[in-house]
């Protein structure tokens, strides 16, 4: 459930998410992450860490450099976490919309004045 907490505070900026869409289209350096938005350097690179310790992304290595790869596991165990609330609810609903059913046959229908 740590991990699931990580997660969700991770996600829960929206620089963040938007960090997390830039890097689901290819992997990125700190400078190429910085471009889009209108932060620094050190501000980028402390959401970069947040998300690393919450084990969305990771640092790899080319030549010189050390791009950013979006990591998938966490993100799939927040949607199944999620999946299991929405298929309880959905049960929920479908009960509540058979019972509304049953109610609207019992009421006598009423006759249209002209």
């Amino acid at each position: 459930m740590q991990t699931l907490d990580a997660t969700f505070s991770a996600l829960a900026d929206p620089t963040r998410r938007a960090i997390l869409m830039h890097l689901a289209k290819k992997d990125l350096t700190v400078m190429e992450l910085t471009k889009p938005f209108r932060m620094s350097q050190p501000a980028i690179s402390k959401h970069l860490k947040i998300l690393e310790e919450a084990g969305l992304i990771i640092a790899t290595k080319r030549a010189q450099e050390r791009p950013r790869r979006l990591q998938t596991a966490p993100l799939k165990e927040a949607v199944d976490w999620m999946e299991k609330y929405r298929q309880m609810w959905e049960k929920r609903y479908q009960t509540l919309d058979g019972l509304l059913e049953e109610l609207q046959k019992m009421q006598p229908k009423r006759v249209r004045k002209k």
